[in-house]
């Protein structure tokens, strides 16, 4: 069996092209997950980046809940960049250390994107 480096490096490079499209719908996905029948909503896009979050006024002091809508967007995006350079760490030992080109095993590093 004779192997074509050339080819894997097509190969490769055509992974790499169908890596970023996938990642850019990713992005253009939107879901609303929610709880207490509707009194706690948090929009995710396709990449798991938390896009905004809404607590009902009857939860929280009303003077505070934009503020508490923030922390909590923060906190989870800082709980995703950790959960990323652990992917990262992982991967490269997997890896053996290897960077491959065009493959990225964690999520795009963009964190919050917009608030309620």
């Amino acid at each position: 069996m004779n192997i074509n480096p050339f080819d894997i490096l097509k190969n490769a490079q055509k992974i790499q092209e169908q890596m970023t499209v996938f990642q850019e719908k990713l992005g253009g996905i939107t879901v609303t997950g929610s709880a207490g029948g509707g009194m706690v909503e948090i929009d995710l896009n396709g990449r798991i980046e938390m896009l905004s979050i809404r607590i009902a006024a009857e939860l929280i002091n009303p003077q505070e809940g934009e503020m508490l809508e923030d922390l909590i967007i923060a906190a989870f995006t800082n709980a995703m960049e950790k959960v990323r350079e652990a992917i990262n760490r992982e991967m490269g030992t997997l890896a053996g250390g290897m960077q491959i080109p065009g493959i990225n095993p964690g999520f795009p590093s963009s964190g919050f994107s917009g608030n309620s």
